[in-house]
């Protein structure tokens, strides 16, 4: 059988892309490697719920943004509290797309990456 295990998203500022993930989602790190010259760090952040993880990847040497593309892709949340999740992000500035016909939005990251919150499942 096979599971899944975890997602990987490249980001510049790893400081900034941790309080952003702990802010919007409560996302934490689980679990950490680091090169021993430090040009990379890998940062795992769970859920507290399941044992899916966001692998966050810092590159020393990355200067530049990360080229997403037409960003058609995402990581998608279940809210159990959908309102209260929409209000936080409301204030934090980061919803990016709504669609209230589905039920459904998006936050960005602080590097461009979209985040799909939906309504838990009843």
């Amino acid at each position: 059988m096979i599971t899944f295990n975890h997602f990987n998203f490249n980001v510049l500022n790893l400081e900034r892309s941790l309080a952003f993930y702990k802010e919007a989602l409560g996302l934490e790190p689980v679990r950490e490697k680091e090169a021993s010259d430090g040009s990379f760090k890998l940062v795992y952040l769970g859920d507290g719920a399941t044992g899916f993880t966001l692998e966050l990847t810092w590159l020393r040497d990355r200067t530049e943004p990360y080229n997403l593309g037409e960003c058609e892709y995402h990581l998608a949340f279940h809210a159990g509290d959908y309102d209260a999740a929409h209000k936080r992000h409301e204030e934090m500035g980061c919803i990016c797309y709504e669609n209230p016909g589905m039920g459904i939005y998006f936050i960005k990251d602080p590097d461009g990456y979209w985040l799909e919150i939906i309504p838990a499942r009843k």
